[in-house]
């Protein structure tokens, strides 16, 4: 058994202009989002030391970015729902990245809790490597986990046609599933949960498949 690492997606930071608000909070959907505050904070820009993160590996970046976090543990709903549990007002700041589902800032505007949404990366697809396209011209079985809906899709459009190996895929939300569904999978296991603990029981029970094949 042999792995093969093929990021899909590479950040590129960006600069942007930072309304002139007093926020009350930051909310951060991503890992790279926090990294981003992280990168504005050391360039001397100024942000509010609280964040809401989506899930633990986020907060767990917020924190080494220096800042305050309390984890949802989970995805866009239980983050949602964690804020309106705070009693906050507003504003809250969302740093998130070019390309999005759904628009987190409106929902909360709308539930009464302004918050004001600002572009800070934008993530750019990578071409596979050619270790990965390797990987797909053999007849084995291709255990692929995949992260995000973007990067389910990039993984779909960049597949050879078709390619040799049966691919088995671990999905972390049905999000991702969704558009897993596109590189036609032999086999295709949803995480019970978006976070590390419930993809690693995903990949794993691919794995034993993988083992028994």
């Amino acid at each position: 058994m042999s792995f093969v690492i093929t990021p899909l997606i590479a950040p590129e930071y960006l600069t942007p202009t930072l309304p002139a608000h007093a926020f009350q909070a930051l909310v951060l959907t991503s890992e790279t989002g926090a990294m981003a505050a992280g990168r504005l904070l050391a360039a001397g820009r100024t942000l509010p030391d609280l964040a809401f993160c989506v899930g633990d590996r986020t907060a767990d970046a917020a924190r080494q970015a220096g800042l305050r976090a309390l984890s949802a543990k989970g995805a866009a709903a239980e983050l949602i729902a964690l804020l309106k549990s705070q009693n906050l007002t507003g504003p809250l700041l969302h740093l998130h990245g070019q390309d999005t589902r759904g628009d987190i800032a409106e929902l909360l505007t709308k539930g009464g809790i302004v918050t004001v949404s600002v572009v800070c990366y934008a993530q750019r697809a990578q071409t596979l490597t050619a270790m990965a396209l390797n990987a797909l011209a053999l007849d084995e079985p291709l255990l692929v986990p995949l992260f995000s809906p973007r990067t389910a899709q990039i993984f779909a459009e960049s597949l050879p046609a078709p390619p040799r190996a049966p691919l088995w895929i671990a999905a972390l939300s049905p999000a991702v599933a969704d558009q897993a569904r596109a590189a036609n999978p032999q086999h295709l296991v949803t995480a019970a949960r978006p976070d590390a603990d419930a993809m690693l029981h995903a990949v794993a029970e691919l794995l034993d498949l993988t083992l028994g094949a």
